[in-house]
């Protein structure tokens, strides 16, 4: 994966950056708001106006959310505001929810080199406009099959979001909030995506490498009971696990066949799986709790401390230890007095919420 380039750090801390939000018919709304508070919040926090960002759909006129509300757009595509990035809000029935006008103007706003960006399952249309060919991507795992098949020049992912050079897809829910926060902090600093957290009650600020867990009855369908039957075992049973002679007397397989089914659903061998499991749980523990490195070795299955780092590293590239810091995003929060003079128009959605929050305690709090 190719590293994030921003705009010049200069710019960045006159000129607001401006965000255009394309709603598709079933959009998400909880990935909608997911990226668009941290950028609201990064405003309230600053205490200046650092991103503005505008709802726009094909004709101007009113869109559905999956859940049923309507949203009323800031304006149609034909007459969007300047843009620095175009983010795609996808949701459910997305093969049916791009258009020619969304792939065309999609290809348009490249040609103008923005970057671009998508929610939930809005890669599917920047798949369908050619723009994610060669570069890394995330999406939602109920579509992340399809995309695969109908997509092979995309370079598909489990990871909650990516950001590859110009392009930044992520996982839908919560999973644009890390992406945003990650974004933030590249433009902004680590301080003030970190008190953005702490605004949001969010314990841990995601990244790269955390992974959506796809279930695997998603994966294999319902074809493969008695591998979903192994899987479930292994799951059951991390802290001493079971030989994978026992698995298949459990479930009534041959050795043999087990490693077969494992090739060619999971495309590993058994005990790779096994390890994969064993260590994401440790990960979690490292992460959500104070056990130390050997406690969660042990309720892993790993016989020694030194064998756990050395596959923890082969597996997630860091060793253990490495895992818990900078996983605290609790942060003291410079306090810094309100500007005396902000001329701010109450006509903009963005420039509206940040002046009704020049009345919160927050305002201004984080030096820039």
């Amino acid at each position: 994966m190719t590293s994030y380039t921003s705009g010049n750090p200069t710019q960045n801390r006159t000129a607001p950056q401006s965000i255009g939000f394309l709603l598709l018919d079933n959009f998400t709304l909880i990935s909608l708001a997911s990226a668009v508070e941290p950028l609201r919040m990064a405003n309230q926090l600053s205490g200046r106006e650092l991103y503005r960002w505008h709802t726009l759909t094909v004709d101007g006129g009113q869109v559905w959310a999956s859940d049923g509300l309507q949203i009323t757009p800031d304006a149609a595509i034909s007459n969007a505001p300047p843009m620095d990035t175009v983010i795609v809000c996808g949701g459910v029935g997305i093969q049916r929810s791009v258009t020619r006008e969304h792939v065309t103007w999609l290809q348009a706003q490249a040609r103008q080199s923005r970057r671009l960006g998508a929610v939930c399952t809005g890669s599917w249309a920047l798949a369908c406009a050619g723009l994610l060919d060669g570069f890394d991507c995330s999406v939602h795992w109920e579509c992340l099959a399809a995309m695969q098949e109908a997509f092979p020049r995309v370079n598909m992912s489990t990871r909650l979001f990516t950001l590859d050079r110009n392009r930044f897809t992520s996982s839908g829910g919560t999973a644009p909030l890390d992406m945003m926060l990650h974004l933030i902090s590249r433009d902004h600093g680590r301080e003030l995506s970190a008190a953005i957290s702490e605004m949001f009650v969010y314990e841990r600020i995601r990244n790269e490498q955390d992974h959506q867990r796809v279930p695997l009855k998603h994966m294999l369908g319902t074809n493969q009971p008695k591998l979903q039957e192994i899987v479930a075992l292994m799951e059951a049973n991390l802290e001493e696990p079971i030989d994978l002679d026992e698995l298949a007397v459990y479930v009534a397989v041959s050795r043999r066949q087990l490693e077969r089914l494992f090739q060619k659903y999971l495309h590993c061998s058994p005990s790779r799986y096994y390890l994969k499991l064993r260590l994401i749980r440790a990960r979690q523990l490292l992460k959500q709790t104070p056990m130390s490195i050997i406690e969660v070795a042990s309720v892993c299955g790993f016989v020694s401390t030194p064998h756990f780092s050395k596959c923890y590293r082969e597996y997630f590239g860091i060793p253990p230890r490495d895992e818990r810091v900078g996983s605290n995003t609790a942060q003291q929060v410079a306090m810094m007095p309100i500007p005396q003079a902000m001329a701010l128009s109450p006509h903009s959605g963005p420039m509206a919420a940040l002046s009704q929050a020049r009345n919160e305690s927050t305002f201004a709090s984080v030096r820039l």
